[in-house]
């Protein structure tokens, strides 16, 4: 966009659905944290499409030098927010299935941490583990593959937690991300679960809830202080929304 801007070339984007289009959630970006993890002041969860996120990059002024872009969105047929939406290819080598698209947004934060998602294994983004953790009986060894050449904790049995659809399910209803896990973590682990710091930082969009989850704040005290950030950018949302 801010390409086409400067040499005036519109921008055609052919929209598509987002699987998570129903969560708006999580902590908002602090500017000092901005990096290609993520660039504007949106939370985790922004429960957009594509489209719709270009509108509101055009519409705030995100672009670099305040430039407008040249924007026209080609919007999907009989589509709205809650729509199921299950991916014909693969996002990404380590997203291989609805399960692991649903789950990403919560397990992501490990990939700042010293706890293993599974890359490395047939379930990644669908379970979790290491080896001091409890686990629920289940385990997994991560070891080298094509999608995952240098998994976090190759060789090393780990006591996982995995997931079902029923957890899965119970993901898109609750419309949050979840922060059970990473807080059951801290609890067994200690700092010692936050060996990337400055990536689980640009994960969270500032050091607010690292710090947070070290001082031993709780899930609802957490997401008090997620609160008035949240309301503010359904706000802002609100006005760039193409479908219901």
């Amino acid at each position: 966009m801010e390409a086409a801007a400067e040499v005036g070339i519109e921008v055609l984007v052919l929209d598509r659905p987002n699987p998570n289009a129903h969560v708006i959630d999580g902590p908002i970006l602090n500017p000092d944290f901005k990096s290609f993890i993520g660039m504007h002041a949106i939370p985790v969860c922004h429960g957009m499409t594509i489209g719709e996120y270009a509108l509101m990059i055009n519409g705030e002024g995100w672009l670099e030098k305040g430039l407008s872009c040249d924007l026209r969105i080609i919007s999907c047929k009989e589509y709205t927010h809650s729509t199921r939406y299950f991916l014909p290819v693969k996002p990404s080598p380590n997203l291989p299935n609805y399960t692991s698209v649903i789950l990403y947004p919560s397990l992501c934060f490990f990939e700042g941490t010293s706890v293993s998602v599974g890359r490395g294994t047939d379930n990644p983004f669908q379970v979790y583990g290491h080896p001091k953790l409890r686990g629920d009986g289940t385990f997994f060894t991560p070891e080298p593959r094509k999608e995952a050449p240098t998994p976090k904790l190759k060789g090393i049995r780990c006591n996982a937690y995995s997931f079902n659809d029923n957890d899965t399910e119970n993901y898109i209803c609750s419309a949050q991300l979840n922060l059970n896990s990473i807080l059951e973590a801290h609890e067994v682990l200690g700092e010692d679960l936050f060996s990337r710091p400055n990536f689980f930082d640009l994960l969270a969009g500032s050091d607010n809830l690292r710090k947070q989850i070290s001082e031993g704040k709780n899930e609802a005290q957490i997401r008090e202080l997620w609160h008035d950030g949240l309301q503010e950018f359904k706000k802002t949302r609100s006005k760039y929304l193409l479908y219901p």
